[in-house]
């Protein structure tokens, strides 16, 4: 046992490692993924100028990559369509719908310009042995770009993730320079699907930014969206403003979709709709409005690590320099090479040193002469001779020799000084030489990537504020069940998702409750109301207990639990004869159950003198015998909106006179 649980131990290491480091996260140096990096590759492998079958392209990447032909397929599709190193030919699939690309016999593409210049430097690149040591692949490609920034990439791996938001490629380059000057950059996303964007959380990379719709008012019927936030498409859009529909929270009478190469849902008002109504809901309720977080892990130094934006582009613009020294440095000996065998190429001929392998008569003496002769002249050399050069030498024709033009070579050599004085003008300012190749950069390709997603602010929506009144409730007086689905016959009223409803019962019993599907109360509602808990409620309370007691109790309902019944009748089985809101008052007169030899039969009472108390205390016993009536009378007549409210609540079923001075 203790074997096999070091071999599980061992195997899911290695596999968790060649997951994070070989197919999940992308490599800082160049940002790719293996597969991406093994797709370029093969590109300019093939390249010639022409496009190429997909099919032919995935199948030559398949000697590179060992996870099958659908995998390399599906990941050339999505870099050609962020549009930077992949030419494209035929249907790619639609970015703003979501519909697959065409089969991969149909469709054809190449390398781009930008891609040739920047990504390939064939004598500079780290080779190693592909999977079945049948040919060599890249370590990574010695990329001029800031290439991790540029594409965005998602990568889930054995206990960790990546999720990078693609950037402005012209703002990169700006931020690359501003760097080599020594100044202060910031970078913010930019997504191919355009829209608004606000990144206040961004938090250098290490946050998420705010994504939005973008949607125009045609007319005072019509609302167009004409981008959509990145990680959606027009399908998903319009799915989630139909569930939208249906679940009452937008309004819509129709929804057409138009989109071609460019985003165009044109939804239609519904009659009373209004678009300054409309817009906030798409935004509160639907796919319009999205929040993207964003996770920046590479691998550096063989090592997942989580970088900032900043860390990440000042850490490229760092290896940009390197890259563009050691092509230079390249580019010299190339040019020192050349001109050193145009140098012995010049001695050889014009000396006649040839002359003195007429009499040798073997290939050392040869050989040997031709050293001889060239060593008188060493002082002329680029550098000291060694046997290729002999060689090399030797290989020259006759015929070359007859032909030789001098003055032509001492040209040559004059221009190839030139050009290694120019490389070691470079070389000695290097921050100089990385701005200008920058810069060079940019105004060749700038022209091709302008920024497509605004920077705002965009100001949170409040779904409270933009719910609509689209639940309606009642009470069934027969059941006793209050509710959405029940089809009652009072406290009839219309309400948002958001609201809290306030329901006391006859009874005693009250619930504060989002708008419920049905819910049964033990007796008649006699208030029914939204409920604000910020502010809370307050109640003067007359009841009777099951013995006729009658007390009373000024209370304030602000603290409680969502669908928990509570009491205002400390003992079950009584009744509330009075429930008057904040700011109304008066006096409430007492008949007494009949009784033998009763003198005293009824009594009143100043309900201005209660105490407030807590909704489930008792309160004042408001006579000394059980009560048989409760007849209730204002202090003075009540004002105008006073006297709406008790016709309110007289409409709802709520306490008030029976036509006999008899309160319910």
């Amino acid at each position: 046992m203790a074997q096999l649980d070091s071999l599980m131990r061992d195997n899911f290491l290695e596999y968790s490692s060649y997951v994070v480091l070989d197919r999940a996260i992308p490599d800082i140096r160049d940002g790719l993924k293996p597969v991406q990096r093994r797709i370029l590759h093969t590109l300019f492998a093939m390249s010639d100028g022409r496009y190429h079958k997909v099919a032919n392209v995935i199948g030559e990447a398949m000697k590179l990559h060992p996870h099958g032909d659908a995998s390399i397929g599906d990941a050339l599709v999505v870099l050609a369509n962020k549009e930077f190193f992949i030419d494209r030919q035929g249907n790619f699939g639609n970015l703003h719908t979501g519909h697959p690309a065409a089969a991969a016999r149909y469709i054809e593409c190449r390398l781009t310009d930008l891609a040739l210049e920047t990504l390939f430097h064939k004598p500079l690149t780290e080779f190693v042995p592909s999977y079945d040591g049948r040919t060599e692949e890249p370590v990574f490609l010695p990329s001029k770009l800031p290439v991790v920034l540029m594409l965005g990439t998602e990568g889930i791996a054995v206990g960790m993730a990546t999720k990078i938001l693609s950037h402005n490629l012209v703002e990169l380059w700006e931020a690359q320079i501003a760097i080599l000057e020594g100044k202060k950059v910031e970078l913010y996303p930019d997504f191919q699907q355009g829209g608004l964007m606000d990144v206040d959380a961004y938090e250098d990379g290490a946050g998420k930014v705010e994504l939005r719709a973008r949607v125009n008012v045609r007319d005072k019927k019509k609302v167009v969206i004409t981008e959509i936030p990145f990680g959606t498409t027009t399908e998903s859009i319009i799915a989630s403003i139909e569930a939208a529909v249906q679940k009452g929270r937008v309004k819509i009478a129709s929804i057409d979709d138009f989109t071609t190469d460019k985003v165009e849902i044109e939804l239609t008002l519904a009659r009373g709709g209004t678009a300054n109504e409309l817009v906030p809901q798409l935004y509160a309720y639907t796919d319009c409005s999205v929040s993207i977080s964003s996770n920046l892990t590479v691998i550096r130094d063989r090592r997942p690590e989580q970088l900032t934006v900043t860390e990440v582009i000042t850490g490229l613009t760092d290896r940009l320099k390197a890259q563009l020294k050691a092509e230079l440095e390249y580019d010299r000996a190339q040019w020192v090479d050349k001109m050193h065998w145009l140098t012995l190429e010049q001695i050889f001929v014009e000396k006649r040193v040839y002359q003195r392998i007429e009499k040798a008569k073997t290939i050392e003496s040869v050989r040997s002469e031709v050293m001889k002769g060239m060593a008188r002249y060493k002082k002329q050399f680029i550098r000291p001779m060694v046997d290729e050069d002999v060689t090399r030498l030797l290989e020259i024709r006759i015929r070359r020799i007859s032909a030789y033009d001098i003055d032509k070579n001492r040209k040559d050599i004059d221009e190839i000084k030139q050009s290694i004085k120019a490389i070691d003008g470079k070389l000695r300012n290097m921050k100089k030489t990385t701005i200008a190749f920058v810069k060079a950069l940019a105004k060749k390709y700038g022209d091709r990537f302008p920024r497509r997603t605004e920077i705002t602010r965009i100001k949170a929506i409040d779904k409270k504020s933009v719910a609509r009144q689209n639940i309606k409730l009642s009470f069934d007086s027969d059941s006793g069940f209050f509710g959405s689905d029940v089809r009652g016959d009072s406290h009839k009223m219309t309400v948002t998702e958001y609201d809290l409803v306030l329901a006391i019962a006859a009874d005693g019993s009250y619930r504060v409750m989002a708008a419920p599907e049905k819910v049964l109360f033990g007796g008649k509602l006699i208030y029914c109301e939204i409920f604000d808990p910020d502010v809370g409620v307050e109640f003067t309370v007359v009841y009777r207990d099951k013995k006729k007691i009658a007390y009373g109790k000024k209370i304030r309902i602000e603290r409680f639990i969502r669908n928990r019944e509570y009491q205002l009748i400390k003992d079950k089985g009584g009744k509330v004869d009075l429930l008057l809101p904040l700011g109304e008052t008066g006096k409430v007169d007492l008949a007494f159950v009949p009784a033998k030899r009763q003198r005293v039969k009824s009594a009143d009472y100043d309900l201005s003198t209660l105490q407030s108390t807590s909704p489930t205390s008792r309160g004042a016993r408001l006579a000394p015998k059980p009560v048989s009536r409760v007849k209730f009378t204002p202090v003075a007549p009540p004002t105008k909106p006073a006297r709406k409210k008790a016709a309110a609540r007289r409409s709802r079923g709520g306490p008030g006179d029976d036509g006999q001075g008899q309160l319910l």
